[in-house]
């Protein structure tokens, strides 16, 4: 295939700054050998930005100013195709655990159906390791634009079939299973998987404020299934309806829900369409000369390699990120795993055992609040931006103290601390909140220090990233399963 490059000269965003020549990459399969960028730098400029990091740094703007900066330099057309593009990671597995209140009525597998649907996501890891395998080892690397078509498009179907035959079950041995909804499931998981490798990196080579809407997608694809299941009506707690009165004057009560406005297939549907939604976003992103114009100034080579320019940065940042030391790397790579181990891997299956002990509605507020959080966590990066290692640990260690807590709660459970009072409710719910908000923007704060080190550290973030959260699953799920750590809150009458 022909390669064709562009000359650009000029500073990042358009403006003055120096004669800088690069050569951008107009394809998906950009030239084996990276080009070097030259540039006369100041005194200044050479100033170690990574010093600043860990010394607070001093911003140069004031908070106004960088507001407004952050608002003109970009273009929201490519805001809102990267948002499109980000909806499509996680949208169908998110999907598929929110719409279990309904599964489990139709499944033979009952409430033990999610711990069946944790493994065959954990089978969907198969999509990132077969990935970064052929990229290290075979001589001729994937396109990766080709790849993301074809990794959309499974997601996309996985979705339409899931809507026609997730009730359909099979014989495995003697017993019936929802073989139809297991097998579509490992698809999605697929999708949604291979994306932390391949999605984050393909956003590497825009400018680094896009990364930011991509994440605000990624959290839509959480948000969004739960806004629908919520006017599906699977949140509401029921009523208490007197059934029986026994000889002996006992009252029995049973707890009666409203029937689903729509049903499980129309949900699914409504995820096709925004798996269809965001194979659109990404293919206009991916051809469309206005997109490719808020490249960054960044050399693209085989298996996925960044080479940026100097003169690509933020221009609300005092200076470009210098190269991390070894040991800084490493542990930047080990945080996101830490992080991913608990928010990924985790935080989903001990919710209910942290929060249901206080109620029935402080348990959906924390559930719908967190997953808001997401979401707005990186709308707020966008004007509260963020590459300083010692923030990045603050944040860490201020979602390590959030989880303790949540996990404590969720040991507890049915009878943890201040489970009969409000203010008990109003902790537990504030604590899901404001832990995944705090996550979210570290996680993103962690993947733009990572993505000015060019090279492939944004695939090793996506892989580290799909490692901690198979790890934590697999431990919660034995943990939850196999063991008597956590208890269920009574959810009767």
């Amino acid at each position: 295939m022909s390669r064709n490059y562009k000359i650009r000269r000029g500073g990042a965003g358009g403006s003055p700054a120096g004669p800088v020549y690069g050569v951008i990459s107009t394809l998906d399969d950009a030239a084996p050998n990276p080009a070097e960028f030259v540039r006369c730098a100041s005194v200044d400029e050479k100033k170690s930005e990574l010093s600043q990091f860990l010394n607070w740094g001093s911003p140069p703007k004031n908070h106004t100013q960088i507001m407004g900066s952050a608002l003109r330099n970009r273009s929201w057309v490519v805001d809102l195709l990267a948002i499109f593009f980000g909806i499509g990671t996680w949208l169908g597995v998110n999907g598929t655990f929110i719409q279990l209140p309904l599964l489990v009525d139709e499944a033979p597998e009952g409430w033990s159906l999610p711990s069946y649907l944790s493994l065959m996501v954990q089978i969907g890891n198969l999509g990132p390791l077969l990935y970064t395998a052929i990229q290290k080892y075979s001589p001729k690397k994937l396109n990766d634009g080709w790849t993301i078509h074809g990794v959309l498009l499974v997601g996309a179907t996985s979705c339409l079939l899931t809507a026609f035959f997730y009730n359909r079950t099979a014989p495995v041995g003697d017993t019936d299973h929802s073989l139809a909804l297991f097998v579509l499931t490992c698809f999605t998981a697929l999708n949604a998987c291979t994306s932390s490798v391949l999605f984050m990196p393909y956003m590497g080579r825009f400018k680094e404020q896009y990364m930011v809407t991509y994440f605000i997608g990624e959290g839509l694809s959480g948000l969004l299934p739960s806004v629908t299941a919520l006017v599906q009506g699977i949140g509401e707690s029921g009523d208490c309806i007197l059934v029986n009165v026994t000889e002996a004057g006992e009252q029995i009560y049973e707890l009666q829900k409203s029937p689903p406005r729509f049903d499980t297939r129309v949900f699914f549907l409504i995820l096709f369409g925004l798996m269809v939604l965001s194979y659109v976003g990404y293919t206009l992103l991916n051809a469309l000369p206005l997109a490719r114009r808020e490249y960054a100034q960044v050399t693209v080579s085989e298996g996925n390699k960044y080479v940026y320019g100097e003169a690509d940065r933020d221009a609300n940042q005092p200076a470009q990120v210098e190269k991390l030391t070894k040991g800084q790397y490493t542990y930047m790579l080990l945080l996101i795993g830490a992080i991913s181990l608990f928010s990924n891997g985790m935080f989903g299956s001990i919710q209910s055992y942290s929060s249901a002990p206080y109620g029935a509605k402080a348990y959906h507020l924390s559930a719908t609040l967190s997953v808001i959080a997401n979401p707005v966590a990186c709308f707020m990066a966008m004007f509260l931006h963020f590459t300083s290692l010692r923030l990045i640990t603050v944040l860490s260690i201020l979602a390590g103290l959030l989880t303790s807590f949540v996990f404590t709660t969720a040991a507890l459970s049915p009878v943890p601390p201040l489970h009969d009072q409000t203010i008990g409710a109003v902790l537990v719910v504030t604590a899901w909140t404001l832990l995944v908000g705090i996550v979210s923007y570290t996680k993103l704060g962690i993947t733009t220090v990572m993505r000015a080190q060019g090279g492939q550290s944004l695939v090793w973030v996506g892989s580290i990233t799909q490692l901690g959260s198979a790890i934590g699953s697999v431990a919660i799920f034995f943990a939850i399963n196999y063991s008597s750590l956590f208890q269920d809150a009574p959810s009767g009458c």
